[in-house]
């Protein structure tokens, strides 16, 4: 099964939020990211982020694809709140890997000092 086949999930949750902010149901943690504001989601991506890495250092492949769930999510919120839809997304990695295999994509350099190394991981690429 070819991963952007499963790009539907992704609209249909962006739509579901889109839902969310427009018809507010009590007790939704999406109207609660929503309310309160862009600082909390960010904060819940990052803390999901490095959820993520613990995850990836134990042995359970369950609890890595659920934290990887759990960014995505709040990823989707994230991008609802700054205007940034699925298909912009999957633009940008089409743009990306235009004429590249798959397996050989490597992530643009970022603009921002994170701290990471691109030159170890272009050197790890095949």
């Amino acid at each position: 099964m070819k991963l952007e086949n499963q790009s539907g999930i992704l609209e249909s949750i962006y739509k579901t939020i889109e839902e969310r902010a427009q018809n507010p149901k009590q007790e939704s943690f999406t109207n609660y990211l929503l309310k309160s504001g862009l600082d909390k989601t960010c904060k819940k991506v990052g803390e999901e982020a490095t959820e993520i890495i613990i995850a990836a250092k134990n042995d359970s492949k369950d609890d890595l694809v659920g934290e990887i769930a759990d960014l995505a999510y709040m990823t989707l919120v994230l991008m609802y709140q700054r205007g940034v839809t699925v298909e912009d997304v999957a633009n940008k990695l089409r743009e990306r890997n235009k004429a590249k295999a798959a397996d050989t994509f490597v992530p643009r350099k970022s603009k921002f000092n994170l701290g990471g190394d691109r030159e170890t991981l272009t050197q790890t690429a095949p």
